[in-house]
């Protein structure tokens, strides 16, 4: 009785554990960088250099910290809001094209992490 009372916590725990694993899976940067090319994402942002846009790492900065920096840099790339770029101007930003929840957060985090 005690051994299988045992068991029974042992695998409880590693259930337990197994849940508590990060809220955000790693980056595949590969795919992040292929829908950003595909998109023409690179006519106005790049990684380390301002643009016609901030750069990723300037965006990064934004929201770092921020619980809701995912959150507001896919709306950003999924809605088309007006964005003021650094001349001035103002001009809505162009939509990527991708449904897919999960390829949105991948390049949301893959900019977040530069």
């Amino acid at each position: 009785m005690f051994k299988s009372t045992l068991t029974i916590v042992s695998a409880s725990l590693m259930l337990a554990f197994a849940s508590v694993a990060p809220a955000h899976a790693a980056v595949d940067a590969d795919a992040a960088q292929a829908l950003f090319k595909k998109n023409d994402c690179t006519k106005c942002h790049s990684v380390d250099k301002t643009k016609k846009g901030p750069s990723l790492k300037k965006i990064a900065a934004k929201y770092k910290g921020k619980a809701d920096g995912q959150e507001k840099v896919i709306k950003n790339i999924t809605t088309g809001p007006k964005v003021k770029l650094d001349d001035g101007s103002e001009e809505e930003h162009k939509i990527i094209d991708s449904k897919d929840p999960a390829a949105l957060k991948n390049v949301a985090d893959w900019i977040l992490s530069q």
